[in-house]
C-alpha cells in the first residue's frame, strides 16, 4: 500500500489486497486498512463514486465502484483520494468516563475500547479528548494545542487500558520528561496466538514504518538508519486450551488446532504498535489483530465452533493496558495504578478456555 499527500492536505490511498483479505466486502476491507479513518465516511466515499479498482487479471483495465458490498478480491488493486477534512477545535461533549484518580494535576482514565483519543478526520468528536474537556472544563495542560489538550501519551483506538492525562502545563512537563526518560511503568495484558517458548524474555527490536504501507509499522534492522530502539519484556501468564476438533485417520486422532496464551507485556520504550509489531515479529500475533495478525482465523480453524465463534466475534486486538505506574510531578510520590481486563477480554479467555 501506498499513502501520500496530492494536494498540501488530501491523501492518496493506493491498496493491494494480500491473499488473506479475499472475499471481505470493500468497506470493511477499506476501513481494516485504514484504522484512523471511519467505515462510514469510507463507505460514502465509496457510494459518491470515488473508489476506483483495477481487477485481478484485468489487463489494467480501470472501473468505478460505488458498491460497499462487493468482495474484494485477490491482487485486485484499489485507488482513491481523501479530501482533507478541516477538523474544528474540540469541544466537550458528555460522554461517561472511568475515573480510576483524580487531583488538580492530572486525571487517571481507564480508555474504553473503540475510543479514539483525539479528533481527526473522519473522527471529528466523540473522542477521549471531547470527554475530558466535558469533565475538566478548563483545567487540561494547553503544550499540544487546542486539539489535544492534556494528552501526553497515547494508546490505539481499540486498545483498552489506562491513559494519563495533564491537567497542568508543569505536570505535563514533569510527566512528558518521564516518557522520554522511560522510567515510568507501563504494562499490557495480551491475547496470543501460540505459546511463547521460552516463557519470558526480551524483544528488542526497532520499529519504524513500514515502507510497504505507510499505515502499519514493523521490524527494522539494526544496521539501517530507519526506525527507533524498541524493548518489550514480555511473559505467559497461563495457556489457554480450547476444545479441538478430531479427526480420525485410521487408527490415530490427530488434533491440529494451537493454542493461545495470556501474555503481560512491559515496556521499557513506548513506540507506535510496539506490543503487537513485538508479537507478531516472534510469531506469537495478537488475537483479532487487524493489521499484525491476520493469518488467525486460518489458525483457528480446527478449534470447536464455539470458540472459532468467539475468536469470530472479537472484533479488536486482544490488548488492555493495565498497569501504569510513575512520580506524581509536583509531589515526587510514586503512584501506581492497575485496571482488570475488560469484560470483552475476559468473556473471549472464558471462552476460550471452556467451550
Amino acid at each position: 500500500m501506498t499513502l501520500q499527500n496530492s494536494n498540501i492536505d488530501d491523501i492518496n490511498i493506493d491498496l493491494t489486497v494480500e491473499e488473506e483479505a479475499e472475499g471481505l466486502r470493500l468497506d470493511k476491507f477499506l476501513a481494516q486498512s485504514l484504522s484512523d479513518i471511519s467505515r462510514s465516511r469510507l463507505k460514502q466515499l465509496i457510494i459518491d463514486g470515488e473508489v476506483k479498482i483495477i481487477r485481478a487479471k484485468s489487463s489494467q483495465l480501470t472501473e468505478t465502484i460505488n458498491d460497499p458490498s462487493y468482495r474484494v478480491k485477490y491482487q485486485d488493486r484499489i485507488f482513491f483520494t481523501i479530501p482533507d477534512i478541516t477538523v474544528p477545535d474540540p469541544l466537550g461533549q458528555d460522554i461517561p468516563l472511568d475515573v480510576v484518580y483524580e487531583d488538580d494535576q492530572l486525571i487517571i482514565i481507564n480508555k474504553a475500547a473503540g475510543m479514539v483519543v483525539h479528533p481527526a478526520p473522519g473522527n471529528p468528536d466523540g473522542t477521549l479528548v471531547n470527554a475530558l474537556i466535558y469533565h475538566c472544563g478548563d483545567s487540561l495542560s494547553g503544550i499540544n494545542g487546542v486539539k489535544r489538550p492534556g494528552i501526553v501519551h497515547r494508546i490505539d483506538k481499540d486498545t483498552s487500558g489506562l491513559m494519563v492525562a495533564a491537567k497542568t502545563d508543569r505536570a505535563h512537563q514533569k510527566l512528558a520528561k518521564q516518557f522520554a526518560k522511560h522510567s515510568l511503568e507501563r504494562a499490557y495484558l495480551a491475547v496470543v496466538w501460540g505459546v511463547p517458548n521460552p516463557a519470558s524474555g526480551i524483544i528488542h527490536e526497532k520499529i519504524g514504518r513500514d515502507s510497504r504501507n505507510r499505515l502499519k509499522m514493523t521490524v527494522i534492522p539494526y544496521e539501517s538508519q530507519r526506525g527507533r530502539d524498541a524493548i518489550t519484556h514480555y511473559r505467559v501468564i497461563r495457556r489457554l486450551e480450547p476444545k479441538r476438533k478430531t479427526f480420525d485417520r485410521g487408527t490415530a486422532l490427530k488434533r491440529l488446532a494451537p493454542s493461545l496464551s495470556l501474555v503481560e507485556c512491559r515496556l521499557e520504550t513506548g513506540r507506535t504498535h510496539q506490543v503487537r509489531v513485538h508479537m507478531s515479529h516472534i510469531r506469537h500475533p495478537l488475537v483479532g489483530d487487524p493489521f499484525y495478525g491476520k493469518s488467525g482465523p486460518m489458525k483457528s480453524k480446527n478449534f470447536s465452533d464455539q470458540a472459532q465463534q468467539a475468536i469470530n466475534d472479537f472484533k479488536r486486538q486482544a490488548l488492555h493496558a493495565y498497569v501504569i505506574g510513575f512520580k506524581h510531578p509536583t509531589t515526587g510520590e510514586d503512584l501506581k495504578f492497575e485496571a482488570e481486563l475488560p469484560n470483552d477480554m475476559k468473556r473471549l479467555i472464558s471462552a476460550l478456555e471452556n467451550s
